[in-house]
Order: structure tokens, then sequence, then C-alpha cells
């Protein structure tokens, strides 16, 4: 996806209305994203963290995308403050 452009991409429109649609539900999402992208979810969410990172996507959906980038700092900070009390743990 070209973050300069004025206009999202399919995949990128699509990675989104997939994330407005699965929040708040449980299951294997996993496997949904299989099914429905064809990728690993390790490239999954490669391609919506690329997504949530551009200007393009916060005007088609600022709600979500804010909802978005504020889980992935929150799971990012979980990770450095784990990762910190187990090396000074010892």
């Amino acid at each position: 996806m070209d973050a300069r452009s004025d206009a999202l991409d399919e995949p990128a429109r699509r990675v989104l209305e997939f994330e407005r649609d699965w929040w708040g539900h449980s299951g294997a999402k996993e496997l949904r994203i299989r099914r429905d992208f064809g990728w690993s979810a390790a490239r999954y969410y490669q391609v919506l963290n690329a997504v949530i990172d551009t200007d393009v996507a916060a005007r088609y959906d600022p709600v979500l995308v804010g909802r978005l980038r504020e889980v992935r700092q929150q799971r990012s900070q979980q990770r450095r403050t784990r990762r910190t009390s187990t090396t000074g743990a010892a």
C-alpha cells in the first residue's frame, strides 16, 4: 500500500473491515484469517500493523484505527514490562 495515496487499496480495506467485524468476538481468528485472506496469522498482523500506521487508514476509519493503535501500544508495553521483570529478577 502506498501511504501517500488518498484511498485505501483493496487489501488494506479488507483487513480493516475484517478487524471492524471481528472486534469483540472470540474464537479461532487465525483460522478465519487463513480462510479469508490465505495468509498466516503472522503475515496478517504484519499487514495490519502497516495499514494502521498510515494516515489513509486513519481517515478511512479513525475510531477503529485509533483503537487498534492503542491495543498495539498496550501489548507492546506489556511485553516490555514482562521482559524487564524477567531479566531483572535474577
